[in-house]
C-alpha cells in the first residue's frame, strides 16, 4: 500500500501537453488583476557567418 501512496505524490506531467502553445498565450485580464501570471521571455540564439 505504501508504494501506492508513493506513486501518487510525484509530480506527473500532462499527456498531449504542447509546452510551446501553453508560453505563447496571453494571461487574461482578471490573471493579470489578481497577479496570477508569469512574464516569459524567449532567448534565441542567432548564428550567422561573417561574410
Amino acid at each position: 500500500m505504501k508504494k501506492e501512496t508513493e506513486k501518487k505524490d510525484q509530480p506527473t506531467i500532462a499527456t498531449g501537453l504542447d509546452d510551446q502553445e501553453e508560453l505563447e498565450k496571453n494571461a487574461t485580464n482578471e490573471e493579470v488583476r489578481k497577479g496570477e501570471y508569469t512574464q516569459v521571455y524567449t532567448l534565441s540564439y542567432d548564428e550567422v557567418d561573417p561574410s
